[in-house]
């Protein structure tokens, strides 16, 4: 209840605060880079608590969602750094409604079951991995058991499967959302990177810095050759 209370807050104030730096025309460059930081932090730690509570979600889900945030992340500085726009997408905003609304689905789950019920689940998956059957088999054979009415309490079958396949979802629009951002995007990998391929102002700097260490040490050793003939 409380973990469902905060994160509910805390996305809230977000949409608020983004709706307030619109309306009062008071964005700027900082605040884009750092509020989807904010988002992604809020939705990692959330998706990071699952796969310790829950046995149907997996780490490679987790890992592919903390892939695609680093990559865009990436992506955005290298925008600043050139001075342009990161070119976003409707699909960009599906994927982030879409894991909100897994994070609220799965959050619900822990609060309609009890401790012991939700831990019958999670043996569930955990006998049917070790006897060597997969997450997806546990899953589709739970659904089937749902759609024919052979659970008693209707919260409680539907999670037994609903979390795993809203992580499945979850992911696979995740990834398509990472494609569109590469695709869209790619050409800021052809301009300036930094330490890569920096800037000509900069690489000016390091040209300069580079020849002014030579020359302090060529100095260096014409006063130390002078020394010793000396």
């Amino acid at each position: 209840m409380i973990a469902f209370a905060v994160f509910a807050f805390a996305s809230f104030t977000d949409l608020f605060d983004g709706y307030l730096a619109r309306r009062l025309d008071q964005e700027t460059e900082l605040g884009k880079f750092l509020d989807p930081l904010a988002d992604k932090c809020l939705v990692l730690g959330a998706f990071i608590t699952f796969i310790f509570l829950s046995e149907q979600i997996q780490v490679w889900m987790v890992l592919c969602i903390l892939a695609r945030d680093i990559v865009i992340t990436c992506f955005r500085y290298l925008a600043i750094y050139q001075g342009k726009t990161l070119q976003t997408s409707r699909l960009a905003k599906v994927k982030t409604d879409f894991q909100m609304f897994s994070i609220m689905v799965i959050l619900t789950s822990f609060m309609v079951l009890t401790v012991r019920e939700y831990d019958l689940i999670n043996q569930q998956y955990h006998s049917a991995l070790e006897s060597g059957l997969s997450r997806w088999d546990v899953a589709g054979a739970n659904i089937r058991r749902f759609l024919r009415g052979q659970y008693d309490d209707f919260f409680f079958g539907l999670t037994c499967f609903l979390p795993y396949y809203l992580m499945i979802l979850t992911t696979i629009i995740t990834i398509l959302s990472l494609l569109r951002y590469l695709f869209t995007n790619y050409k800021l990998l052809h301009g300036p990177i930094p330490v890569i391929r920096p800037k000509e102002k900069e690489k000016g700097y390091w040209q300069d810095l580079d020849k002014g260490r030579i020359s302090a040490l060529n100095k260096f050793g014409r006063s130390a050759g002078e020394r010793k003939s000396g």
